[in-house]
């Protein structure tokens, strides 16, 4: 596969683009995260979504220590060609580090935020290390 695709992509100053993952199947929105020319290609060689860590500085395979990994079924560029869509098949049903479905579980209610969706798994089950 040539470079040519990810000259394609207007990376910003740090070298990473902002990437949706979104339920395949339910078009849920499951997360944003953010991925550099390596967890790109990782990600479209593997079948497996790879985003770049930024509190770590290295790549994160997504489900490597969850094993809720992110099977990538499509990979879009938006119109201004700055912006990822992810579309994934989502092991195990949850996709946010706080063990629920998706990382947009906060609601904004009369000025306050408010968690409106439930864990399905306990993070210390998820997490031993």
């Amino acid at each position: 596969m040539g470079a040519d695709w990810l000259d394609s992509v207007k990376w910003n100053a740090d070298g990473l683009v902002p990437a949706i993952a979104q339920d395949a199947a339910s078009g849920q929105v499951l997360m944003l995260a953010w991925m550099n020319r390596d967890s790109l290609r990782a990600t479209l060689d593997s079948g497996e979504a790879v985003y770049w860590s930024r509190s770590r500085s290295k790549l994160w395979r997504k489900g490597e220590e969850s094993g809720h990994v992110q099977k990538v079924r499509e990979v879009r560029l938006d119109c201004d060609e700055d912006a990822l869509l992810l579309r994934v098949e989502q092991l195990g049903g949850i996709a946010c580090h706080t063990g629920r479905q998706h990382c947009f579980f906060r609601r904004h209610e009369n000025g306050s935020w408010v968690e409106i969706d439930p864990v399905i798994k306990d993070p210390k089950e998820i997490y031993r290390k």
